[in-house]
């Protein structure tokens, strides 16, 4: 399977590594079902009687020449445009972890997707 390169941006900075076009389908779909999550929640109307059902933590995992992972814990956060992800990169080498936008990471993806065809 080919890979291309994957660039996400933080806030400061950014990572560039190999990632299939598989991969990022597939990491789309995990971050859409996110967003959609907080959007569901974020709907809802304020002030309510009844509290918000408390939701499962979202995690992705790829292992290929590095290993990425992501993880967000939708109840923390009011809205998607406020979410961030905890996004996690090693190797044998060297290993980032930061918290990255929902939404730029979504952008990013999709970036990565359109170049790829």
């Amino acid at each position: 399977m080919s890979s291309s390169q994957l660039t996400l941006n933080f806030t400061e900075g950014s990572v560039s590594f190999n990632f299939t076009p598989e991969a990022a389908r597939e990491l789309k779909v995990t971050l859409v079902q996110l967003a959609e999550r907080l959007k569901a929640v974020a709907a809802r109307p304020a002030g309510g009687s009844q509290r918000p059902t408390p939701q499962k933590p979202i995690e992705y995992q790829y292992t290929g020449e590095v290993f990425l992972e992501v993880f967000c814990n939708p109840n923390i956060w009011p809205t998607p445009f406020s979410a961030k992800i905890l996004l996690t990169l090693r190797d044998e080498r060297l290993r980032v972890s930061t918290e990255v936008e929902l939404t730029r990471t979504l952008e990013d993806v999709d970036r990565y997707l359109e170049q790829v065809g």
